[in-house]
This record gives C-alpha cells, structure tokens and sequence, in this order.
C-alpha cells in the first residue's frame, strides 16, 4: 500500500502530523509512507525509519510553477491513500487531483468537497491537535492515541556532546508572533534567578540571532550560550533531549519537546492550551497568567501586537512559579 501525508505548513505542524506516521507503520508496516512539506523542513523527517520519500515543494520561489510539479509527481505515484492535514487551497489541489484511490481531510479545505472522505476540524474542543489529526486515519486503524515523535542520529547526539559537560537548561524565547513571546525583560529576570553553575543555551533560526544576543547582553547570569542558528533541527531536539528543563513560547519548540519526551515547561501569554497545542512530554508544564483577562485569547495564532495595549496576559506571569 502506498500512502501519502501532506502537511507544508510550519515546524510544528509537520511534528504535529508524526503521530499519523507512527500509527500508520504500526497498523501497516509493510506499508510505503511518503511525506510532502514545505522547503526548509525536510530537516525535520531525516532518518525517519519509517518515510520511504521526502517530496519537498518550494513556496518561496516560483510557488505556482512548483506546485504544478509537485502535483505531476504526486499524480505519478498512484496512491493508495492522500491524507491531507492542511486546510487551504493549494494542498486541496493536490488532495483533489492526485489521482490517489482514497483521498482523505479536512472540511475546512475549500476542496475537501472532491475528497473521498472529509472530517470535521473544530478548535475549541479542547482536544489536542494530534488527536484532531489521527482522526483523519481512525477508520484505517483505531481511536488510540499516539505521540509525535522525531529521530535525531547517534551523529546528531554526539554534535552536541560539547555542550553537555555541565548541567544545563534550554530556553527558546522568540516567537514570531509578539503576543506569543514572553518578553525579553522576562526572559531576563529569569535568567538571573537561575544559578550561574547551569549552562543556558538559547535557541532558535538564524533569525532569532540579534534577540538572543539582546538577552544576554542585559541578564547578569554569565553562563549563557547563543545557539541560534548554530543547530539542526535536530541537533536542537537532541540538545533539548538531554536538558535539565527547556523553558518555551507556544511555539515549534513545545512539539520538537513532545517528539523527543523532553522535560518542558511552556510559558502560554495570549493562546491557551486549550486550543490543542500544549506540551506532551511526562514531564511538562504550562504557566499562564493567573488573571481572568476578558480579552484572553485574542487569537488563535497570536498577533503582531497587543489589542489592548498593555500584553497583561504576559506581564502578569509569575517569574517564580516558571522556576518552580
């Protein structure tokens, strides 16, 4: 049997839709699974065991012209199954045209009316999105619940040996989205908290650079490492691996920490976990601002900046029950 998963959103979402290639293996293991993302996340699924293809589309140049190709290739593998996670337009086009026997998603996708089967896709259930995504794939297997799940090499673990000759935590403080980033002076009062024998590593893209640099630059804790921009992707899951705990945003890196079992604790400012995107590890943590702020959640993805003008729903974190 041939399948195909298609998920070309955003770091997370792709680790969000693991589950799915573990059920997958688990009830047909004989099965070929192949995976289509946006270029830059293939990263992501390097020595997946169980993705027999990588099919990368390119939405930063020539998007259209690559999306005809893409679909020419999808078309040409005739698969059993297309399982579409995403709910635009473009992956409905190749969901509806792939020319797969079953194809399989959202009704929220403006095409998912020419797919075979499609599911219903609510956000305020208070379910968690993997859930939502193995629901796609319930009637191929079971309703159980599997966790994402990433491979970092025996080479991506000793990468990173070198940072690991001292106890140490690791703190992902950039979000694109402002109102989902903890504050920079926040992320610095904790800093000073933290005992200076611990290493801290900040990570993130090269673009989170000049921001990590700000926080150490101003913090009084005098063991603090810039890795932005230094690691994989998963290098970065295997640092996080091995750390005492790693601190986040609602971001990519709380599910690069469910995938790899890593201790968490995730800091949530205007979206809530309730939305379905909190942390899976054993050992994890939300904090959230104890005050009933009318105006929390603002936004399902965050914003740029704050509605109301004053980001309560981050200021008012206690920096000690972060620590605790």
């Amino acid at each position: 049997m041939k399948i195909l998963i298609i998920q070309t959103a955003f770091i997370g979402d792709v680790i969000l839709a693991t589950p799915i290639i573990e059920k997958l293996n688990t009830f047909f293991p004989n099965s070929k699974i192949d995976f289509l993302l946006r270029a830059g996340n293939q990263g992501l699924l390097e020595n997946h065991p169980f993705i027999s293809k990588i099919l990368i589309w390119n939405k930063q140049q020539n998007k259209h012209w690559n999306l005809i190709k893409i679909l020419k290739s999808v078309r040409n593998e005739r698969y059993d199954y297309v399982i579409n996670l995403q709910r635009f337009i473009s992956t409905g086009i190749i969901t509806a045209f792939s020319k797969g026997k079953k194809t399989i998603g959202f009704d929220k996708n403006p095409l998912s009316i020419l797919f075979t089967k499609s599911l219903k896709h609510k956000i305020d259930e208070e379910i968690h999105e993997t859930r939502r995504n193995l629901s796609l794939i319930s009637e191929l297997t079971d309703n159980t619940v599997v966790k994402p799940k990433l491979y970092p090499s025996e080479n991506d673990f000793k990468s990173i040996e070198k940072h690991q000759s001292q106890p140490y935590i690791c703190i992902a403080p950039i979000s694109i989205w402002f109102t989902k980033q903890f504050p920079a002076e926040q992320w610095i009062q904790l800093l000073n908290k933290i005992d200076n024998e611990v290493a801290v590593y900040l990570i993130g893209s090269a673009n989170d650079v000049e921001k990590c640099d700000n926080i150490i630059n101003n913090c009084q804790h005098n063991n603090v490492i810039n890795l932005s921009g230094k690691l994989t992707f998963l290098q970065s899951a295997a640092l996080l691996k091995k750390a005492k705990m790693n601190y986040v945003n609602d971001s990519a890196p709380i599910h690069m920490a469910s995938a790899i079992d890593a201790p968490t604790t995730a800091v949530f400012c205007s979206t809530i976990p309730d939305f379905g995107f909190g942390p899976l590890a054993t050992n994890s943590k939300i904090v959230e601002t104890k005050e009933k702020l009318k105006c929390r959640p603002c936004g399902l993805h965050g914003l740029k900046k704050c509605p109301e003008g004053h980001f309560k729903c981050a200021t008012t974190i206690n920096i000690n029950e972060i620590l605790a």
